[in-house]
């Protein structure tokens, strides 16, 4: 054995506890002194027995345990610690000629292995690597908590992973993630496009104990149908004509994290059934290999498709669209949410003034009433994308009302006109003049005053529209 000539600073890191469990007395001794000295806690045993004994007795961070001993193996104590509930930091130590064992002693669930002989230098290594995991996961879960922690936004508005939203139901929806994140199960996300379900995707992997590992998205609409399978499951050297590499697929370089499939709905038939066996078994296999490659991978996917039907016309497999909805995540439209407009409306305006360096701090009263009115069917996108144009196009501190697009003023006063018969009126030729004020006022609101632009959103002449505002005694607006 080498020295005992620590060439690290001693550290109080995540890993204070300390159990070796090894049927070699010296090797016990030595490592024990080491560690104890880098300033561990460091207690030993010499056999699996032993070692569930004193872990019975105090809890341990770390466990440095050899492969092979007399009666149950360091195996043998690694599956039962398993059992027995979340597995501490396990470092196995095997001898040459054993280290097939300890690869598979890390399938199973150890961090890392040395193997003997070696330099207790290495030993303290692993040890430093472990606490900076450990360090990373408990930072992660403390990011975690904060996320989910952030309910008080712009407006009084809940903010959750980059969405926002006040209304029962996105804080319903903001309650599902919080309860899903946490497991490894498939998550579905339905709803119209533009609603969010990528933001929806991100939050359940930051939330998740995957939140350091890879995020990999992916729209299997966008990808010709040739190239998807390459890019899901990745391909060897010569598996076709243009294959002059090696090439790791989209779950290979989720390995470990999440792989979230937009476009679900678009994946072709002749993939489902390779896709499918790929999360029930957790295995792929690359374009052109002999044998399989394990992957441990979250999938979220997410559709504007309804997939009962798609299944019903025989577009997507029956059994896959059940694989894929244990947990569904239904994301309701902005229409459906009207109250959610005026805070998301604040936070894209504070973000493109920031990000375009502008000046406009507000709306304006009238222009937010429009938006209130407007049905949205491109959802918060289409707001983000009529708030950032806006912006670009009005001259003051404020949006008013008549840089907004026409058919966002002529939608929303048509969406506002009032039935006459609510008002009790039976007559048509006074429900027709009642019809033509409510019109009128509308657009005169929409257009913020202005009758030039009022008068083509109702497709009259302007002098038809001074005549009529006179006729109603609407001169005010």
């Amino acid at each position: 054995m080498a020295e005992l000539q620590p060439t690290f600073t001693a550290q109080r890191g995540a890993l204070r506890r300390i159990l070796v469990v090894d049927d070699e007395e010296s090797l016990r001794h030595m490592l024990q002194l080491f560690l104890s000295r880098e300033g561990f806690d460091v207690v030993s045993a010499a056999n699996a027995g032993a070692a569930l004994a004193e872990l019975d007795a105090r809890p341990y961070d770390c466990v440095i345990c050899d492969v092979r001993m007399p009666g149950p193996s360091g195996l043998d104590l690694l599956d039962e610690l398993r059992r027995r509930g979340p597995l501490p930091t396990v470092v196995m130590m095997s001898a040459y000629g054993s280290n097939d064992l300890a690869l598979q002693a890390m399938k199973r669930g150890a961090y890392d292995y040395v193997g003997k002989p070696f330099k207790p230098d290495e030993v303290l290594l692993v040890l430093r690597k472990a606490e900076e995991r450990e360090r990373l996961r408990r930072e992660n879960q403390s990011l975690r908590r904060a996320l989910s922690d952030r309910v008080a936004g712009p407006s009084g508005a809940g903010t959750f992973g980059g969405m926002i939203g006040k209304s029962p139901a996105m804080q319903t929806v903001f309650r599902t993630i919080q309860k899903v994140a946490e497991y490894k199960t498939n998550v579905l996300i339905t709803g119209e496009s533009g609603t969010g379900k990528e933001l929806v995707a991100r939050a359940v992997h930051d939330l998740s104990p995957r939140a350091s590992a890879p995020f990999v998205a992916v729209n299997c609409g966008a990808i010709p149908e040739p190239l998807l399978e390459s890019e899901l499951f990745g391909h060897r050297k010569g598996a076709f004509t243009d294959a002059s590499r090696d090439k790791r697929g989209l779950f290979e370089e989720a390995n470990g994290g999440t792989l979230f499939l937009d476009e679900i709905g678009e994946l072709p038939l002749s993939l489902q059934v390779k896709f499918l066996r790929a999360i029930q078994e957790e295995e792929i296999r690359r374009l052109g290999d002999t044998k399989e490659t394990s992957v441990d991978v979250r999938v979220v996917a997410a559709t504007v498709r309804t997939l009962p039907d798609e299944v019903k016309a025989g577009r997507f497999r029956e059994d896959l669209y059940y694989r894929l909805n244990v947990l569904p995540i239904q994301l309701p439209p902005l229409r459906d949410r009207p109250e959610d407009v005026p805070p998301l409306v604040e936070h894209f305006v504070t973000h493109y003034a920031r990000k375009h360096g502008m000046k406009v701090e507000a709306i304006a009263p009238e222009a937010m009433q429009l938006l209130l009115d407007y049905p949205w069917p491109g959802n918060v996108r289409e707001l983000e994308n009529t708030i950032e144009r806006a912006m670009v196009l009005c001259d003051g501190p404020r949006i008013e009302a008549a840089v907004l697009e026409d058919r966002i003023r002529y939608a929303a006063a048509q969406a506002k006109v009032s039935p006459p018969l609510v008002r009790g009126e039976m007559s048509i030729k006074k429900a027709s003049r009642l019809i033509e004020e409510d019109l009128i006022r509308k657009a005169l609101t929409a257009t913020g005053g202005n009758r030039t632009n009022a008068a083509k959103i109702l497709e009259i002449s302007h002098r038809a529209l001074l005549y009529k505002i006179k006729e109603y005694g609407i001169e005010g607006l």
